[in-house]
């Protein structure tokens, strides 16, 4: 199946403010989730059954982008922080309904 990658408003200015190396790797990521959107660790949500997660590290920081499957799309919906536990997660969730 072929997706269709989307990205809410969210996380395109999230991804303006990093460098281009940083950038390089999001998009290398990106085509590796437009390979297999299942091949990454799927997380829990309230509302999305097919939540999933890529981890990866931007400045030391433990990254993680969140991305949902709605065949036959791909939302990319943010970047977190690790250390803030997915605490905003929800918040960021509750964009996609609008």
């Amino acid at each position: 199946m072929i997706y269709k990658v989307k990205a809410l408003k969210v996380f395109q200015q999230q991804i303006a403010s990093l460098d281009l190396k940083t950038k390089k790797l999001i998009s290398d990521k990106i085509d590796l989730i437009k390979e297999n959107p299942y091949r990454n660790k799927r997380i829990f949500s309230k509302k999305y059954s097919k939540l999933f997660r890529v981890r990866f590290s931007i400045n030391k920081k433990e990254t993680r982008l969140i991305y949902l499957v709605i065949a036959p799309n791909i939302i990319l919906v943010c970047l977190l922080e690790r250390k803030k536990n997915y605490k905003d997660l929800e918040k960021y969730l509750k964009k996609l309904s609008r």
